[in-house]
């Protein structure tokens, strides 16, 4: 029973937060109530307060749904012999990100939080967004400082700077496409830029 119980809850939760997405999709997140988003689930706003201390705390957990830091996307490839191919690595943890985004959850959610989000209460859409981009680029200066130690970075590219390039490339692919998905192939176009880019920095093109 108590199994149940804990499998109803974390179910109750996930409707919430599926309720969310989409009616802050709809309204906008400033303009979306507890209330609003518990009749949608087909909840009471006291199943809401429950799981969630109040909408800052719920926004936090949608965002949460779809995270994706640099090193887990590394990570999840599972590939010991990408230690010695910074570039590589670099490369199919786009390609990994550029699938997930694809997917309308992660698609839907990016699109709360650029386009449908404002400075409401404790939710601050700048700094969040901030914050994920300074983390993807920590990240990103590593792995490229381990290709110029192993002699796969232009010599004269800092990391700092190949860092920033291709942040600033992604970036705008990103918003690109968000504002028109259906417009090209995330994976796709998303795939080659990245390639391109990064042949550009790599050592052998000199």
């Amino acid at each position: 029973m108590a199994r149940r119980t804990k499998a109803d809850a974390a179910a109750t939760r996930e409707a919430l937060l599926d309720a969310a997405e989409a009616v802050f999709l709809e309204k906008g997140v400033a303009r979306t109530s507890l209330e609003q988003i518990a009749r949608h689930a087909g909840l009471t706003r006291g199943a809401v307060y429950w799981h969630f201390k109040n909408k800052a705390d719920l926004f936090q957990a949608m965002l949460g749904r779809v995270r994706m830091p640099f090193q887990e996307l590394v990570q999840e490839l599972g590939d010991p012999g990408l230690v010695d191919a910074p570039l590589e690595a670099i490369r199919l943890a786009c390609l990994s990100g550029f699938e997930r985004l694809e997917r309308p959850r992660y698609r839907r959610v990016h699109a709360i939080l650029i386009h449908h989000c404002e400075v409401f209460g404790d939710i601050d859409p700048l700094a969040l967004q901030n914050e994920m981009a300074s983390e993807a680029c920590g990240a990103l200066i590593d792995y490229f400082a381990c290709a110029a130690r192993l002699g796969q970075l232009r010599d004269d590219l800092a990391p700092e700077c190949a860092a920033k390039l291709l942040q600033a490339m992604l970036s705008g692919l990103f918003h690109d496409w968000l504002r028109n998905h259906e417009s090209f192939s995330l994976v796709t176009r998303g795939g080659e830029l990245v390639r391109t880019q990064l042949a550009l920095m790599s050592a052998t093109s000199r």
